[in-house]
């Protein structure tokens, strides 16, 4: 779907939260279709963008890695 959103797990390291947000935020524009949203959009989009970098996070502490 979105080339650019990078692996945030690579073998028992993750990302860190900016990591998360930095995928978060490629996701919603890809999906949105604006690179920068306009001044009526921009509270919702920030808010699609912490719910997503949210569920990342807990998505990350919540999978069991083999080390």
């Amino acid at each position: 779907m979105c080339r650019s959103i990078v692996r945030l797990r690579d073998g028992t390291q993750i990302h860190d939260r900016d990591g998360m947000e930095a995928a978060a935020l490629q996701y919603v524009r890809k999906v949105s279709g604006f690179r920068q949203p306009s001044r009526a959009n921009q509270s919702v989009f920030d808010e699609a963008v912490s719910a997503i970098a949210d569920a990342t996070e807990s998505l990350m502490e919540s999978l069991q890695l083999r080390t």
